[in-house]
């Protein structure tokens, strides 16, 4: 299995994509709002054209404002439009914010359990990293 990965920090935010033959997953750390909610949107568009699946991984994040919610909406209608397949794996505070905006769950969500994907990407992050070390004389 082919994996590449891409990393961009954004002001509280930081946003990964790990690409494989699979699909894409988007992870996303830190807090999500208004100074950086379309930044992750673009990131999200312009990683997601390279599979026709994504997951958007939010379970390490911390907070998010209704400015996150809109740009989840974004990639809604983007991912809708490219005919790509899309979910989040939602933290506990975007399943907060979601129950409020969301209430008739209208945005993909997934869990890591249901989704092979993660677990692929996962299996590739979880390899022993090699270590070059001097030869002993």
């Amino acid at each position: 299995m082919s994996v590449t990965q891409s990393w961009q920090q954004c002001r509280t935010a930081q946003f990964s994509a790990t690409w494989s033959a699979s699909g894409t997953v988007i992870t996303v750390d830190g807090e999500l709002d208004a100074a950086n909610s379309d930044q992750l949107a673009v990131y999200v568009e312009r990683n997601a054209r390279r599979a026709s699946r994504v997951i958007v991984d939010m379970r390490d994040l911390d907070f998010i404002g209704t400015a996150g919610f809109s740009a989840l909406h974004r990639i809604n209608v983007v991912c809708s439009g490219a005919q790509l397949s899309w979910a989040m794996v939602p933290s506990p505070a975007v399943r907060r914010l979601l129950r409020v905006c969301d209430p008739d769950g209208t945005l993909p969500v997934t869990t890591p359990i249901e989704e092979p994907l993660l677990e692929r990407v996962a299996a590739h992050d979880a390899r022993p990293l090699l270590q070059l070390v001097a030869q002993a004389r």
